[in-house]
């Protein structure tokens, strides 16, 4: 039987979008057949970057250009970088498989499950880009998303802190105000994708806090304090409000972390 750290390695290796589509699909559904095992005979490797297309050129995050949202082209760029986003989120869920050897099946089980929605939300998108004469690939893109999870590889702990609770949940915060604005320029079309992804992110989060909390108490750690520790290691004055509260309770977060939350971010 072939192993599933066998099969997220493939699909993290893949640099086509059909390619890395494809066999995230493929083994997503193997592994819910029961056809991938968690036998290795190796430790995981040390991955500098993840398979990724020759386009979008990826540049730092500064210089990614800003455009409203009142032209099809600023509408197409905005909804590109977030194209770019779960397309990145496809590699951060499969190296949360891959990376962390000896966890419950249910661990692996929720990790295969978002890299098989995050491939469904990034299809939405680019189907949406089509639909507007766009693709993937056709706007410059931030290079910064890969690495919060090489600064995470050394501990599951912390990359469930930092990923799902920090960088996605920045998602839920902001996404409301993007359909909103979208509504108002009358593209009901991309609403609608959004709010599949919304739905679907607030899952995705919510496995990141289950996880979390499930490591705080192996060590023996308070969930909240812990939380507020990696945040003010890793994340010292860059955390921005305001925060969408109702989609971070349905996502695991306790009320005393998002009066913390409110107090390092705030509403700026």
């Amino acid at each position: 039987m072939d192993s599933l750290f066998t099969a997220a390695e493939q699909c993290l290796a893949a640099c086509e979008i059909e390619d890395k589509l494809c066999l995230t699909q493929q083994h997503a559904q193997a592994w819910r057949d029961g056809q991938l095992s968690l036998d290795s005979n190796a430790e995981p490797r040390s991955i500098g970057e993840p398979g990724h297309p020759v386009k979008p050129e990826l540049v730092s995050p500064g210089d990614v250009p800003r455009r409203g949202l009142g032209s099809d082209a600023g509408r197409a760029a905005m909804l590109h970088a977030v194209t770019h986003i779960e397309f990145n989120a496809i590699n951060l869920a499969w190296d949360a498989v891959y990376r962390f050897r000896d966890m419950p099946r249910q661990f692996y089980s929720d990790w295969v499950r978002v890299a098989d929605e995050e491939a469904y939300h990034f299809q939405l998108l680019r189907q949406r880009l089509n639909d507007m004469g766009y693709d993937y690939g056709d706007f410059p893109a931030h290079s910064g998303l890969w690495d919060m999870a090489q600064r995470t590889a050394f501990d599951p702990m912390v990359r469930m802190a930092l990923v799902p609770r920090v960088l996605e949940a920045r998602g839920l915060d902001v996404t409301p105000g993007i359909m909103k604005r979208l509504k108002n320029v009358g593209d009901d079309e991309s609403v609608a994708a959004l709010e599949i992804i919304l739905r679907d992110e607030i899952g995705h989060v919510e496995i990141g806090s289950r996880w979390f909390k499930y490591f705080c108490d192996q060590r023996g750690l308070n969930m909240e304090q812990t939380f507020l520790d990696l945040i003010g290691k890793y994340f010292a004055g860059k955390l921005r409000g305001p925060f969408h509260y109702d989609a971070r309770i349905k996502a695991g977060f306790s009320e005393a972390e998002l009066r913390a939350l409110e107090q390092l971010g705030g509403n700026s």
